[in-house]
């Protein structure tokens, strides 16, 4: 056993007290008034060995009780390769992994022991070990420039069972029920299954947190379960599925959490929010990060087992490469926590604002954001959004409907490819577009904007790219209360808007809609008296044309 003497970061009566970190020595002294000088354990003084070959879990366990016995300290791990099974973390314990030390997780599945924790969530039906484990532990941290490395790829971790290798394929961390976490500095490569798993944990901070873990399916990056108030900042992670993911397997929500300066590519969602929602999600923000190479959504907001989505901000994003922007999604695939239990009612999603987002890359699919006829997303604000996608449909693949789907399970590509190659938007009461730019790199005929069943909508300073053969640049359907105002019809473009059945209290104001042929067109003529019209610069033909015999985009 050594005092400290060098940086590091520690965990003291549940305060985070942080300095900077030196490569290649042991932490540095810590002191604090309550506790004295935090004492460092070097693992390799209890036994281990870094050669990649000897089993160290009982000699890494004994060092990390070593200090929990002694009221807390620091458990060393330096420079070398410790293969291992399970360790369980104690209060007031930091792991610390020195730059150049890797815990190299066993691929002898007898060295992963079931955990089966007293927080019940549907996560019981998943992964019970892990190679990190601790719950109801209070005042711990993992920090360092160390790794840790799953060897996910191994043959032990096979998905072939019937349960998909739930039982076979663990988690690099997994904590639960702990508060006063914080993990910083650390790489986490190749994990079996989650790389890390954050469960109905409070006071949780995340910096600096590297992953790289292509190795296996589930390879969720970053799982933050029913935790409150969380922070995570400065992450850079490259994942197998979701990079960065949200979820609510049990009655408890998601809530407080604060995202920020992280990079992220997936080979499934960027920041996704579900998919499994029973507690819901509230007052969580996402901002200043970037996406790369993301083949789902970028941002993927989802009720889908109950619950309820309230206070989302999204801010400052940037996406090169997705396959979609924007994906929200209420549906009712209503799948309970636990056996036995009733299925949960429909939830709500509501109150959610994205703002300066760029994405370029996009595929021709679309983004959306789709409700239920009898339940709809509530209160969504979209503002200074630039998006540019793959375009090329053209009007013969506009889908004449658009099935419901309320079960299915949420992915962006669920409908097929959308009738808008901007925003599709169906069952939503409260929505704002202002200053969204959409355009495309290929033709494509289908109109930017499609809405149905959409209330209280107030559109501003569209920027939309058209072509020859499109229908028109808005289609809707159903609107009612709707204003729109300050944007510009594109060139080449037939129709601004067409309005279709069920529409009612259609303002156009203010806009410049002189290179559309027809500033509107009515499915119907007796649909001409829905629209309030003044103060719009107008083109070659007046308001008022002659209805038409099909619309672009049904429902």
């Amino acid at each position: 056993m050594f005092f400290l003497c060098s940086a590091s970061v520690v965990v003291l009566s549940g305060c985070f007290a942080a300095v900077s970190d030196a490569a290649t020595s042991m932490p540095a002294a810590a002191t604090s008034t309550a506790a004295g000088r935090m004492r460092q354990y070097d693992i390799t003084q209890f036994g281990a060995v870094g050669d990649s070959k000897t089993k160290n879990t009982e000699a890494i366990q004994k060092t990390i009780n070593a200090a929990n016995e002694a009221d807390g300290g620091i458990v060393f791990v330096p420079p070398g390769i410790y293969l291992t099974g399970t360790i369980y973390l104690r209060n007031h314990v930091t792991l610390y992994l020195s730059a150049g030390a890797t815990l190299l997780g066993s691929t002898d599945l007898a060295d992963y022991p079931s955990n089966e924790t007293t927080f019940r969530s549907y996560t019981d039906h998943y992964v019970h070990q892990s190679l990190i484990a601790g719950e109801n532990l209070h005042d711990i941290a993992i920090t360092g420039r160390g790794v840790m490395k799953g060897q996910g790829s191994d043959r032990a971790f096979s998905v072939s069972a019937s349960d998909r290798g739930y039982r076979r394929r663990p988690y690099i961390i997994r904590l639960v029920s702990c508060r006063n976490v914080l993990v910083e500095g650390i790489t986490l490569r190749d994990s079996p299954m989650w790389v890390q798993h954050y469960l109905a944990c409070d006071n949780l901070s995340i910096r600096g947190v590297t992953v790289r873990s292509r190795a296996n399916n589930n390879n969720d990056g970053l799982d933050i379960d029913c935790c409150r108030n969380v922070r995570v900042i400065g992450c850079n992670i490259s994942s197998g599925d979701d990079a960065l993911c949200l979820k609510s397997t049990a009655d408890r929500p998601c809530e407080n959490v604060v995202i920020s300066d992280c990079v992220l590519s997936s080979a499934c969602n960027g920041f996704k929010l579900g998919t499994e929602t029973n507690g819901g999600f509230k007052n969580i923000t996402f901002s200043n990060c970037a996406m790369y190479d993301v083949n789902l959504g970028g941002i993927a907001l989802l009720i889908v087992d109950g619950g309820t989505l309230d206070g989302v901000i999204v801010s400052n994003v940037t996406m090169k490469n997705v396959e979609t922007p924007i994906f929200l999604r209420l549906g009712n695939r209503a799948r309970p926590f636990k056996d036995k239990m009733s299925a949960p009612g429909v939830g709500r999603l509501r109150s959610v604002v994205i703002s300066n987002v760029v994405a370029t890359g996009c595929d021709r699919t679309g983004s959306s954001i789709v409700g239920l006829p009898d339940h709809l997303i509530e209160n969504v604000t979209l503002s200074n959004i630039h998006l540019t996608c793959e375009g090329g449909a053209p009007a013969s693949q506009i889908p004449g409907e658009v099935p419901e789907k309320p079960a299915d399970y949420p992915e962006f590509n669920m409908f097929g490819i959308l009738p808008a190659y901007g925003f599709y938007c169906r069952h939503v009461d409260g929505l704002t577009l202002r200053d969204v730019a959409v355009r495309f790199d290929k033709p494509d005929q289908r109109p930017a904007l499609v809405l149905d069943d959409v209330r209280n909508l107030a559109l501003s300073g569209l920027r939309a790219q058209g072509t020859t053969g499109t229908q028109a640049t808005i289609a809707m359907r159903d609107v009612s209360r709707a204003l729109i105002s300050e944007c510009v019809a594109p060139m080449e473009t037939p129709v601004f808007t067409w309005i279709d059945k069920g529409c009612e209290r259609i303002s156009v104001i203010g806009n410049d809609l002189s290179e559309a042929t027809r500033p509107f067109v009515f499915a119907e003529p007796s649909l001409a008296g829905c629209l309030f019209e003044s103060a719009n610069r107008t083109g070659r033909v007046p308001v008022a044309p002659p209805a038409s015999t099909t619309a672009p985009a049904a429902k």
